[in-house]
């Protein structure tokens, strides 16, 4: 049964999302006046992106693209050649030994990428947290830039509470739970709120907040 949320298609619904924030939230027009027009952010869904989701874990945005660069080259970035591969081959690409398991984990797991378009954005999050190495960040990210969900967040990502922070003049980096409460008042734009935030603590840190 389709899911009926709505979907990020075109950089027109990111700006619709940012007035409907803008106009509910004063802190959230002021950051957009810092950071102009934001990007759309889509990627396809499949394999590769939630692939590229799992190598971004916990590095920088210029280690995750360099690794991804290389893993594209070595045309490494598909089911079975991630299963025909060796772990020298993963490896040296830059892949840890942590990230290749979890590599093969998702290669494993034979998702059915076409059937997660018509589900639910917490059924996505929840057959994706079933395979090894996906939590719930890399799942929300998913949702959010492949499926392109108006209305997920990622309370978990590091870039977006500092961003909450920052811009909410916070004494204290804000907790999962806590960002994950806030992030209600966003609704249904919260994926738009994601993007606001990255781009605001983009600005704030002069470096870019997520690929």
């Amino acid at each position: 049964m389709p899911h009926n949320e709505r979907i990020i298609e075109t950089p027109e619904c990111v700006a619709e999302g940012a007035m409907a924030l803008a106009a509910a939230c004063p802190r959230m027009a002021y950051a957009l006046t810092q950071t102009g027009p934001l990007p759309l952010r889509r990627k396809p869904d499949g394999f590769a992106p939630l692939l590229d989701a799992i190598v971004s874990q916990q590095i920088s945005v210029a280690a995750a693209d360099a690794i991804w660069g290389r893993m594209k080259a070595a045309k490494l970035t598909g089911p079975r050649k991630i299963m025909w591969a060796t772990d020298e081959d993963l490896r040296v690409c830059g892949l840890s030994a942590q990230k290749i398991r979890y590599a093969r984990a998702l290669a494993e797991a034979r998702i059915d990428f076409k059937a997660l378009r018509d589900a639910p954005t917490e059924a996505v999050i929840e057959e994706l947290t079933q395979v090894s190495g996906i939590g719930r960040w890399t799942a929300e990210i998913y949702a959010m830039f492949a499926l392109g969900r108006a209305d997920v967040f990622a309370p978990g990502d590091l870039a977006l509470q500092e961003g909450v922070r920052i811009l909410y003049n916070l004494d204290t980096r804000p907790k999962e739970k806590e960002i994950r409460a806030m992030s209600e008042a966003w609704a249904p734009w919260r994926a738009v709120a994601a993007r606001v935030l990255w781009a605001y603590y983009g600005v704030a840190k002069s470096r870019e907040g997520t690929r």
